[in-house]
């Protein structure tokens, strides 16, 4: 079974940057997109961003456009997600995600999922 590992999360305060990573974990990605999703307690999920494999399809949310970049290395096999200027509200659990393309993670089509590294942000 398809594994997904985040790393990269911790305790920033705000303006700060992170960088958080996802490789599945003893084989390569079975899907053609990854992308990243936060959820904060009590809360749904929320679509950050999704790259297809030749990095040509990129999707984000606009809460975190110009501050947020995915990016991946398909011959480190891991996919990226460079935080910067981060706010108290960005504070939340960052999963990765499988999909068949970036526009089908956006709406939530998913094929497997991490299970996610918190991201905290202090004021």
């Amino acid at each position: 079974q398809v594994r997904l590992v985040e790393s990269g999360g911790g305790l920033v305060q705000a303006g700060g940057s992170l960088r958080l990573s996802c490789v599945p974990s003893g084989q390569t990605f079975t899907s053609d997109a990854v992308g990243w999703f936060r959820q904060c307690p009590g809360k749904e999920s929320e679509f950050v961003a999704a790259i297809n494999w030749s990095s040509d399809g990129i999707y984000d949310a606009e809460v975190v456009k110009g501050r947020f970049t995915i990016s991946r290395d398909n011959a480190k096999n891991a996919v990226y997600l460079q935080m910067n200027s981060l706010k108290p509200e960005d504070t939340a659990v960052y999963y990765c995600a499988e999909g068949a393309a970036p526009y089908a993670i956006r709406v939530g089509a998913i094929n497997y999922r991490g299970k996610g590294t918190l991201v905290t942000v202090s004021s």
